[in-house]
């Protein structure tokens, strides 16, 4: 058992793909203990969806589009941990906070600016349950590249594996946490594109949100010339850590004389070619791959992946007994809790910060 408080926290997550809210239930000190007790996702409305997105690529919250936005997803966000505890069998005096990352509308680390939405403190008075949000901008206005944010979840998860491993979350964009022998050896950055461009792709050529099992991907032909030139953007000649935001790339119109077919085959390609290419940013070639987040459903992908790393154990991360649908919104349940105990929720190996950063905003309910 901790030698620290125990805390019982939910965590929630909505990424960049718009494909739903995550909501996670764990037990954690902060520290190392960790237990996983329950999940739920929640998708999203194609209308709601929608009404999100347009928000996309905006960093003004007094904007019409952006405040319907937040106060669409926060509602969603709080129908997520009324699901969640009516699943677990909990009530809301029973968990000690939520850590709610909120949906990120624009990611500029470069000019010190990152925009998550979601009102904190409407959750918290709603619930009647603490709540951490905002736990990004600190190390953004610190110099530091506000994402990834995951990786010391990732590190505490892994603590009784033995490196060099990497945790790789393939969603809206990817990511990875290199982590080696030591306590010290982390490494983390997002490696390039995850699954946003193929959803768009899919859901502007047929009525389906994403390639389901990477079937499309299969029945096409990758355009080597297009991902040749993908792959020349000066994103994968920087050093880590470094972090992107969804609309990176704005590649699509390269793809309109392709098929359906070819397009997702060559941006698949483009994911699994900057995860290979991350390689050359670590100490040391991690022999086993944990690949969590919706990506990790995409067998096509997958299956690259494999062949292009053949000396690689590559595993979905159940193959250890997690949920890689919940690690995020697990990790923000852990976070939420080093940001009320002021620990730090990101080191300069992880978001390039000057120094280990603490962070968070907390919202308190009235009793």
């Amino acid at each position: 058992m901790s030698d620290h408080k125990v805390y019982t926290v939910i965590g929630l997550m909505s990424g960049t793909s718009l494909d739903g809210i995550d909501a996670a239930l764990i037990e954690t000190d902060g520290h190392k203990h960790l237990k996983a007790l329950d999940f739920v996702s929640l998708e999203y409305e194609e209308t709601d969806r929608e009404a999100i997105k347009a928000a996309f690529g905006q960093f003004d919250r007094s904007s019409n589009s952006v405040k319907n936005a937040e106060g669409l997803s926060t509602d969603r966000h709080i129908e997520a941990v009324k699901a969640l505890l009516t699943k677990s069998g909990l009530k809301s005096t029973d968990v000690d906070l939520i850590g709610y990352h909120g949906q990120t509308i624009y990611h500029a680390p470069q000019d010190h600016v990152t925009v998550q939405i979601g009102d904190g403190a409407r959750m918290s008075a709603e619930l009647g349950i603490d709540v951490v949000n905002d736990f990004r901008r600190a190390d953004v206005e610190a110099g530091g590249e506000g994402a990834p944010l995951i990786p010391l979840y990732h590190q505490a998860l892994m603590s009784n594996q033995q490196g060099p491993i990497a945790v790789v979350n393939i969603g809206g964009v990817s990511n990875v946490t290199w982590l080696g022998e030591g306590a010290e050896d982390i490494l983390a950055f997002d490696t390039g594109p995850g699954n946003a461009m193929i959803d768009d792709l899919v859901s502007q050529g047929t009525k389906m949100r994403c390639d389901e099992d990477g079937r499309i991907a299969a029945k096409g032909e990758v355009h080597d010339a297009l991902l040749a030139k993908w792959m020349r953007a000066d994103y994968f000649k920087r050093l880590p850590p470094k972090s992107l935001d969804r609309d990176q790339w704005n590649i699509l119109d390269d793809l309109k004389e392709l098929s359906l077919e070819d397009g997702v085959a060559t941006l698949t390609a483009f994911t699994v070619a900057s995860l290979v290419e991350s390689i050359d940013h670590m100490p040391e070639i991690p022999l086993r791959w944990f690949i969590c987040g919706g990506g990790r459903h995409n067998k096509t992908l997958i299956e690259w992946l494999q062949i292009k790393l053949p000396s690689a154990i590559i595993k979905p991360i159940e193959a250890l007994g997690f949920n890689g649908d919940a690690i995020e919104a697990e990790g923000f349940a852990y976070l939420a809790v080093r940001s009320v105990l002021g620990l730090p929720l990101s080191v300069p190996s992880t978001t390039s910060v000057p120094k280990p950063m603490a962070g968070g905003s907390l919202y308190r309910h009235e009793a």
